[in-house]
């Protein structure tokens, strides 16, 4: 189980007695937000923090507690800065630092300074929050009474971008080849990723994919044909050519358990061994929370990864997608964002088709793939950028929407939607910012969530909403 950390501050200026009710007050606080985001992790009381060799002790603590994924931190008193210097220098941890009150309400009849001096919250926080800021430790700050359901909200979304970065430090990314050759968005600096993210980013040879698949066996493909007919519609006679789909990703599967694998790459310029390019191969593994990027782009690849953990307490799709094509009708203008065999089956409106047709590029068979429409909803495309120095995130709004007409001669899965604020702002935004064609699209997640996700990790965050000008 993993968990949250509850930190109070206080001294021991106040007495024994004050220091009890201090505990009291953040057992029970502790307790109530375990039950609000106990599905996520685990907010776990620790003793108040007094002086600088306690405030050291439980950061030291944290650092090195694996199933810690965060600290919140609370100052009922007041609690002298300096004495957690050491321990925030040692803190390694997502911190969201609460601003709340153990009640709610001042009791304005009998208020008097034995209540003053225990209930100092908007005292000690800002004491704190100073410190904070002069050591540049990255947080996140929620402001309210703690019972109060915005608050609970803003906590859960910090307990699920803690729990998505505890995930990255320890995601493996395979690339099946390098990246598309000459292509330049798609590239990166793996060592950077590796410091900044914790993304363990390696090559591995096709021919290790080739070999396993070797090796499965004809009642392995039969059960995942079997999967393949209650999650999808059959639509075509070429069996074989689903069953060579099935097989590359039963290696596929082998291979990422084996390798402890979160995400990975494959390159239609690097298929040496393959009859096909895994197509519905890799939709399927995607649908179950894979990360994956075409071409060999494992920015993209890794952030779908992430971000998929920090939206699975959530209703709404996030995977992979690629901009490709437009309807410029004046005023009614709307992307169409496909790729060649690799969108995921949680964007589909309705049940998805598996189809096979000659692809047009790679010089192989016809690959099985799944053909549909997409959903309709708010959403965002989050696309991540080496700019050489650093790392850019671009986070746009986006409006997804159904397909005008059908596209009986396009046999791929496909989503629609539009720009905001408009399509021209939207898409000369997208390019000044170094947008790439790559994005990860979700319509669980939120603007805000990928602030926060900037935020804590110090990425550089390009946002496009409503109120973008160019």
């Amino acid at each position: 189980m993993k968990k949250l950390y509850f930190i109070t501050g206080s001294q021991d200026l106040y007495g024994d007695e004050t220091l009890k009710e201090v505990a009291k007050d953040s057992k029970e606080m502790a307790a109530f937000l375990t039950k609000k985001t106990g599905d996520i992790a685990e907010v776990v009381w620790t003793e108040t923090v007094r002086n600088s060799d306690e405030a050291e002790n439980i950061c030291l603590k944290a650092t090195a507690d694996r199933d810690c994924i965060g600290v919140i931190t609370w100052m009922h008193t007041f609690s002298p800065a300096k004495m957690w210097i050491r321990g925030l220098k040692a803190l390694t941890k997502p911190m969201l630092h609460l601003h709340t009150q153990a009640n709610e309400k001042l009791p304005y009849d009998t208020i008097d300074m034995d209540f003053m001096n225990l209930n100092q919250s908007a005292h000690g926080d800002r004491e704190f929050g100073f410190i904070c800021t002069r050591l540049g430790i990255k947080r996140e700050v929620v402001v309210g009474f703690y019972k109060h359901a915005d608050v609970v909200e803003k906590i859960r979304g910090f307990a699920e971008v803690a729990l998505a970065m505890n995930y990255s430090n320890n995601l493996r990314v395979a690339m099946f080849g390098s990246n598309m050759r000459d292509v330049a968005v798609t590239d990166g600096d793996r060592v950077e990723s590796e410091i900044r993210y914790g993304w363990n980013v390696n090559y591995y040879g096709i021919g290790d994919i080739v070999e396993i698949a070797k090796g499965v066996t004809g009642k392995e493909i039969d059960a995942k044909m079997g999967e393949y007919a209650n999650k999808y519609e059959l639509a075509t006679k070429d069996t074989e050519a689903v069953r060579e789909q099935a097989r590359y990703e039963i290696a596929l599967e082998k291979f990422i358990a084996r390798e402890r694998i979160g995400a990975f790459t494959d390159n239609f310029q690097d298929l040496h061994g393959l009859r096909q390019l895994p197509g519905l191969a890799v939709q399927n593994l995607m649908a179950g929370g894979v990360g994956f990027g075409a071409e060999g782009d494992y920015k993209t690849s890794a952030l779908m990864a992430v971000l998929c953990k920090m939206a699975e307490k959530r209703k709404g799709a996030t995977a992979f997608m690629e901009d490709y094509t437009y309807d410029l009708t004046a005023g009614n203008e709307k992307e169409l964002a496909s790729h060649m065999l690799e969108v995921s089956p949680v964007f589909a409106a309705d049940k998805p088709k598996i189809e096979v047709h000659p692809l047009g590029i790679g010089g192989k068979e016809p690959p099985a793939r799944l053909v549909f429409d997409g959903i309709e909803g708010e959403g965002i495309a989050v696309s991540m950028v080496d700019m050489g120095t650093h790392f850019r995130l671009i986070c746009a709004k986006i409006n997804l929407v159904k397909q005008e007409k059908p596209m009986p001669k396009l046999p791929v899965a496909r989503l629609m939607w539009t720009l905001v604020p408009d399509f021209k702002t939207g898409a000369a935004a997208w390019i000044y910012a170094g947008g790439a064609h790559h994005a990860v699209v979700s319509t669980a997640l939120k603007v805000e969530d990928i602030k926060l996700f900037a935020r804590l990790t110090d990425t550089e965050l390009v946002i496009i909403d409503e109120n973008t000008r160019v």
